[in-house]
This record gives structure tokens, sequence and C-alpha cells, in this order.
């Protein structure tokens, strides 16, 4: 099972690299003759560039985005990195075809899942994180860096009831290494029984490049796989 889901990691990120690349040469271009609209904000000390290049995108999912924005991003900087970049940009790229990705200070967001799933705005929260977590490319493994922003999702997120968004209930199917909303819950429940800053804890350690496996023992007395089993065994939060 492990090995299966090993490979199945490795094709993930071999299709988000090649999503990344056909999107954009550079993904942190951000000027191009296609543009729809472009769309700069100032607010509470934060610079927002809204880029649409889909004539279809509708202006009311861009303007509850817009929002989002404004209302998730300065609690994440102030909680999990206050050094985090003052400008951000998003991007309506239709030549994106996944759901949505974030390099350095750029996010893309593909306008057909927005169109489909136009409540599911936290897709901001979540994609904005990676900005606040600026890890460097191996600093911890994928499946951290998700699990983190999806918990933080979880916090902070503005629309998720209304999105159908929730966290998924523990089966014997799943492991840590599954990332996202796996991930997220199984720091909850870490947190819950072992130290109630442990994302906190994880955040600066992933950014220091400080991480390393033993970081579960440290704060728990626990490796990740214990904490794991244990969580089976009882998994309520």
């Amino acid at each position: 099972m492990q090995r299966e889901i090993k490979k199945l990691t490795l094709v993930l990120v071999f299709i988000s690299l090649t999503c990344l690349g056909k999107a954009q040469d550079n993904w942190n271009n951000t000027f191009s003759k296609n543009d729809v609209s472009r769309k700069t904000i100032k607010k509470k000390g934060y610079k927002l560039t809204f880029i649409n290049k889909d004539a279809s995108f509708p202006i009311a999912t861009e303007a509850h985005m817009i929002k989002t924005f404004f209302e998730v991003y300065p609690k994440e900087a102030k909680k999990y990195n206050k050094n985090t970049s003052k400008e951000v940009f998003i991007i309506i790229d239709p030549d994106y075809k996944g759901v949505a990705a974030t390099s350095g200070h750029v996010v893309r967001v593909n306008p057909e899942w927005m169109i489909k799933h136009p409540q599911d705005v936290d897709v901001v929260t979540h994609e904005v994180m990676h900005i606040v977590q600026s890890y460097n490319w191996n600093a911890v493994p994928g499946w951290v860096t998700e699990g983190i922003a999806d918990y933080v999702r979880n916090e902070y997120g503005v629309n998720n009831k209304v999105a159908d968004w929730t966290l998924p209930h523990y089966n014997t199917h799943q492991n840590y290494t599954n990332a996202y909303r796996v991930t997220a819950r199984f720091f909850i429940w870490v947190e819950k029984n072992y130290d109630k800053n442990l994302v906190e804890e994880l955040n600066i350690s992933a950014r220091d490049k400080t991480y390393t496996n033993d970081f579960w023992k440290d704060k728990t007395g626990k490796t990740v796989d214990e904490l794991w089993q244990l969580y089976g065994e009882n998994p309520s939060i």
C-alpha cells in the first residue's frame, strides 16, 4: 500500500509540474496581451492584483475571490509568517488545467473549476497560505505542506460550509501521507491530544529548514507512524 501511495504521489507531482509548465513558461510573468481585465486593490497593508484571462469568468465570482483574499490573507500572515509577501497576484488562467496552484507570490486558478464551483472561493484561502508558508522546495515532505494549507483553510475558510468542503472522517484506507484534508484532520487530532501549537511549530521548522522526522518525537514523544496508528484507534476530534 505504501509503495502504491508513493507511486501515486510521484505521478501527481509530475502532472502538477506539467500543468505548471503549460500554464506559462514563466510562472511569475504577470503581464500578457491576453488579459481580459486587471484590477489592483490595496487594503490592510497588502496589495492584490487580480488578473482575468477568461472573458466568460463571472464578475460576481471574481468579487467573491477578492473579498476572500482580504479576509484571510492578513490573518494567515499574522499567525504564520509576519514577513510574508505584501504583494500577491491571482490570475484566472485558462491555460492552467489543474484547480489552482501557487509559486512565489503568484496564484493561478483554472476558470473552468470556479465557473463549475463558484462557492469554492476558499481555494484562495488554501493557495495564498502557500505564499505565507514560503518553504524551500525540499524543506518538508509535500504532505506536510499541503496538510498545513488545508488545516488553515479549515481554520480561516469563509465559505467552506456553503461549498460543501469538510474534513473527511477517518477510514482505514487513509494515510497521513495522503496530504490535503486527510492530513489536516490528523494535525487537528495531534494538537488535541499532544501539542496544541503543533502546526505553528511545524510551519516554523519547515520555513527554517530545521524539519526532520524527529520533529514528531520531539513534540509528542511518538513517531509520526505511531501517532497515525493511535489516531486510527480513536480518531475523534
